[in-house]
């Protein structure tokens, strides 16, 4: 349940609601300021809120049930777009993000390369993964810890925040001091205990859509992190299993459409796991911002032919300044820009 505030209403006036409705109701009451108005956010059982009196109050323009089951991921909670701030890049508002970087970590002299080469061409992310879900338990499963170390020292030499993949709880100490931003796979999605348990800290998490999930379930795995005090959530559409076969996914840009309607988090686009196909990654970064999305991460590998994972849908550094070029048209002419490096 939200209500919304008259526009007259002073903040001493809108505290001494919130005291008022604390004492009468076992709820959680949560104030969001927005640009136009000021909404109280009702958390918990409300089935007991006397909405008529609420509504008569002289202080109140309106009062509404939240039919959705997300709570603090929901719009009307918060009715601005949110904003994830990471060492002075922005993902969300008039921001669009570029995270790059190879499926996985290989070699300092591959990393570090890629990660010059993506900084030099407008990215403002360093993607790789460290510890990777493979499929098949003979394929490469990543350098893991190594993995993070390499990543460390990318980002030494370039200052690009690095983004990589959590997998287990026991890691999340070492990822919560090493990573920028924590991701979250599509396997993981409904991983409710690791959830909960990044919900506890304050790094910004990339979340994942499931292979099969739908809409809603993506946005309540969400709030299961909202929900434990971490708001700093960025959702990801990757692209989920349909019946078609020529690509290794079908890449969902309605869902852009549909999260920015249902919540104020920022969302960004995987093209390459999405299609699985390198020659497919322009297209859908171009068609992802015509959209709405908040930024892409793309897979880009100095040798694609040699790469350890994911090589058919990795990009090289040179097709990948292009992308990023085009990326910026078209950023513009959605009156956007792209996250500029500090």
């Amino acid at each position: 349940m939200i209500v919304v505030m008259n526009h007259t209403t002073s903040d001493q006036e809108i505290s001494n609601l919130i005291e008022e409705l604390k004492s009468s109701y076992p709820v959680e009451i949560q104030k969001i300021t927005g640009s136009e108005r000021t909404v109280l956010g009702f958390i918990g059982d409300t089935s007991g809120v006397d909405m008529e009196q609420i509504q008569e109050d002289s202080r109140v323009y309106r009062v509404m049930r939240v039919r959705e089951p997300f709570k603090k991921a929901n719009r009307l909670f918060h009715p601005d777009n949110s904003v994830v701030e990471v060492n002075g890049r922005k993902i969300g508002g008039k921001d669009i993000a570029i995270i790059a970087g190879p499926c996985s970590v290989e070699s300092e002299e591959q990393i570090v390369g890629i990660a010059e080469a993506v900084k030099a061409s407008g990215a403002a992310f360093l993607r790789g993964g460290a510890y990777k879900p493979r499929t098949s338990p003979y394929a490469f499963q990543g350098l893991e810890e190594d993995g993070l170390e390499l990543l460390k020292i990318a980002r030494a030499k370039t200052g690009l925040p690095i983004v990589t993949e959590i997998m287990y709880p026991q890691t999340i100490d070492k990822f919560v001091e090493d990573v920028d931003i924590i991701q979250i796979g599509a396997r993981n999605m409904q991983n409710f205990a690791l959830l909960k348990e990044l919900g506890r800290t304050k790094k910004p998490i990339l979340l994942k859509r499931g292979l099969s999930s739908t809409i809603e379930e993506w946005i309540m795995a969400a709030e299961y992190i909202m929900a434990g005090g971490n708001e700093q959530v960025i959702l990801c559409e990757r692209g989920i299993r349909t019946f078609e076969n020529y690509t290794r996914n079908t890449l969902d840009l309605s869902a852009i459409c549909a999260v920015k309607k249902l919540s104020h988090l920022p969302v960004i686009v995987d093209p390459s796991h999405a299609t699985g196909l390198k020659f497919m990654v322009e297209p859908m970064c171009m068609a992802a911002i015509a959209a709405g999305a908040d930024g892409v991460i793309i897979e880009v590998h100095n040798n694609p032919a040699k790469a350890l994972c994911d090589g058919a849908q990795s990009i090289t550094p040179q097709e990948f300044d292009k992308v990023a070029d085009k990326m910026r048209k078209y950023a513009a002419i959605e009156e956007r820009q792209i996250s500029e490096v500090q």
